[in-house]
């Protein structure tokens, strides 16, 4: 839930491979001390509490002494929890930079083949491994010196407790049926304090693990529409007033940007690799807020309007494809849920896709899985315009929609779409000028 509500700026600055590990190995730490170790704390503070009355109720004097040595336990678990942390928040940081590392390789393995960089992206994994390993060694000792160091303190306070109960007998009217039975109450007493101590490992993973974790809950998530948010209908009437913008302050991407749209316009962007095209259409879905200027649909300010129904409004086809594990159906139906099958279809033909869609083995029934592996990139990129063809957004945002399909089949994208776009007020990103000549601007 958290996740959902983060800015896209968040994602923008975070590895998926990080941000999975997080949702996997720190989250299964946090399983194992919750399913383990909670419930020896649980048992073990009873204990201790029984036995501490039991022993008071033995020997006073021989409880003190047995109470004396608690600082010293205390200490010593202090320092080795501050060791031990520093370590083991180091070690879930570098399993995430090994997942994050795995998981882009892997989504990049035929790039990887392609220029036979095998090998250095093994070497990279063995930097990545080493590091991982230095900090797991580090990690694992300080928790392993935890139980032999806390199991000692509580030998020599045995001891020092019987020397005195000795010492008791002699002097006083103690009998050594009572030091006996005293005795194993202080056994009993320091046997909860080493069987923690011997989970040390467990317990600090997952107190790293829920630090990572609450990390990603405790983000500033997007900033909350206000009160009086505008849910009304949208026109299309679009309005950019000398807009300037930078993903860093020092930066600026944007500068000065006016432009004027309405429903029926198409608007073309065509420009060079990073002159901020796609960043245009960022800023009207408000995955970035400007920095200066103002952006208005229909007359109203852009931040006047609740996020979600600015979104609903806002048809697009992005340049990178990504489609879920589902059927074709599914996949289409992903612009809007509450389409029946005829209008799946419909939006399908629209973009060029019904023809190859057909052809498959069960047709719109098909289970697509990793993305859409099965089909090839212009595929996808057909039934990511069919998803955005079956959206009833006022506002449609085409960026490099045609950039994976060959020349025939954009003729055919782009009279079902000059259909799709003639109510509409459309942005379109793109490179071929042939794509935009029928551009009002």
């Amino acid at each position: 839930k958290a996740l959902q509500k983060l800015p896209v700026r968040y994602f923008d600055s975070h590895p998926t491979g990080e941000i999975m590990s997080r949702f996997t190995n720190d989250v299964d730490n946090i399983d194992v001390m919750l399913s383990n170790s909670l419930t020896s704390i649980v048992s073990g503070v009873i204990s201790l509490v029984g036995t501490f009355i039991f022993m008071l109720t033995t020997s006073v004097w021989l409880t003190l002494i047995t109470i004396l040595f608690l600082p010293l336990l205390l200490f010593a678990a202090g320092t080795i929890a501050k060791n031990s942390s520093k370590y083991y928040s180091a070690q879930q940081s570098a399993i995430g930079a090994v997942n994050g590392y795995i998981e882009e390789t892997i989504s990049g393995q035929k790039v990887v083949k392609v220029f036979n960089h095998e090998d250095e992206c093994i070497d990279e994994m063995n930097i990545l491994n080493e590091d991982l390993r230095d900090k797991q060694e580090k990690a694992q000792f300080w928790g392993g010196v935890t139980g032999p160091i806390m199991h000692n303190i509580s030998l020599i306070s045995y001891a020092v407790t019987l020397g005195v109960g000795g010492i008791l007998i002699v002097l006083t009217g103690f009998t050594p049926g009572e030091l006996t039975v005293f005795a194993n109450y202080s056994k009993q007493f320091a046997m909860p304090i080493n069987q923690l101590s011997q989970q040390v490992s467990t317990f600090f993973a997952a107190l790293a693990g829920a630090e990572r974790v609450f990390n990603v809950m405790d983000e500033n998530p997007e900033d909350p529409d206000a009160e009086d948010a505008i849910t009304d209908h949208i026109e299309g009437h679009v309005i950019m007033k000398d807009v300037t913008f930078g993903y860093n302050p020092d930066k600026i991407v944007l500068k000065n940007i006016s432009l004027y749209a309405k429903p029926g316009h198409k608007i073309a962007f065509v420009g060079s690799t990073g002159a901020g095209k796609t960043t245009i259409t960022n800023l009207l879905n408000r995955f970035y807020d400007i920095a200066e200027g103002e952006i208005t649909i229909d007359g109203k300010p852009l931040k006047s309007f609740s996020r979600d129904h600015l979104r609903k409004n806002i048809a697009m086809v992005l340049q990178d494809t990504h489609l879920f594990t589902g059927t074709v159906m599914e996949n289409i139906r992903y612009g809007r849920l509450d389409a029946t099958d005829e209008e799946v279809i419909a939006a399908a033909k629209t973009a060029s896709a019904h023809s190859f869609i057909m052809r498959l083995e069960n047709g719109y029934d098909t289970v697509l899985t990793g993305d859409g592996a099965n089909l090839s990139q212009g595929q996808r990129q057909l039934l990511n315009i069919a998803r955005a063809a079956l959206s009833k957004a006022p506002i449609l945002v085409l960026d490099e929609a045609t950039s994976s399909v060959d020349t025939r089949t954009e003729r055919h994208i782009e009279r079902g779409m000059d259909r799709l776009m003639k109510d509409r007020t459309t942005f379109v990103i793109a490179h071929r000028l042939s794509t935009v000549r029928n551009s009002n601007a």
